[in-house]
């Protein structure tokens, strides 16, 4: 019995042995992959991203070019105009001047900091996790790398996304002047998500909401004036 099972796996191990050789063999013979990379390119190319990348082309385009891009596309200036029609209303309660230092607060790609410009405050900064130069730096809007009371006005479109809401208005509150103001827009709510609102800012006077039309969305507007401390 012993010396069938021997003979058995001594048939196993020669046909093993003759898979493997004839993988190999096809292997070695099988012709190399054709590309549109000529041979000569090597040298010249790093790293194409596919074969047929032989073209020469820039791995980055350059950032102004980039922005040129991205600010005179229709998606991007339609915001950029509807931010400079909210401002406008902020202008018309006497919160916002030409000479007015304004930051916003998770800015994203900075429509709202390419709106104030353009309707000339001269002061404005932008923040959010992910830079977006020049208009945007990066920062935590958990907690902001600047002073006490720096900023006339601090405005966010986020607020409700933030991870830590209270956190989130804290930093604004701390870094308005008093005197200053707090701006934010949510979706649109009634009267009892309002005070809910501004209960996060403990430091301020509720000046009064408006429900608006902000970048095509309905949207509810909360003005704040920061007190002086008690």
């Amino acid at each position: 019995m012993e010396r069938h099972v021997q003979a058995f796996l001594n048939k196993l191990s020669l046909a093993s042995v003759a898979v493997a050789t004839f993988t190999l063999l096809l292997l070695f013979l099988r012709p190399p992959p054709q590309t549109c990379l000529p041979p000569t390119a090597a040298a010249r190319h790093r790293f194409p991203r596919s074969s047929c990348d032989a073209a020469a082309r820039r791995e980055f385009l350059p950032l102004d070019k980039k922005n040129k891009r991205l600010w005179s596309s229709r998606a991007f200036r339609g915001q950029v105009l509807s931010y400079r029609t909210f401002f406008g209303s902020i202008r018309d309660l006497g919160l916002l001047r030409n000479d007015s230092k304004v930051l916003c607060v998770s800015a994203g790609a900075g429509h709202e900091v390419m709106a104030l410009s353009e309707s000339g405050v001269a002061d404005v900064t932008g923040v959010e996790l992910i830079d977006s130069p020049p208009l945007v730096s990066r920062a935590d809007p958990h907690n902001l790398p600047f002073f006490d009371g720096v900023f006339d006005l601090a405005f966010s479109g986020h607020l409700e996304e933030a991870l830590f809401p209270s956190r989130f208005a804290a930093e604004m509150e701390r870094t308005v002047r008093v005197g200053g103001a707090c701006v934010v827009v949510v979706a649109e709510c009634g009267d009892a998500e309002v005070e809910e609102i501004v209960g996060l800012f403990r430091k301020s006077r509720f000046l009064g909401a408006a429900n608006v039309t902000l970048i095509g969305l309905k949207m509810t507007r909360i003005v704040m004036r920061v007190k002086a401390a008690s």
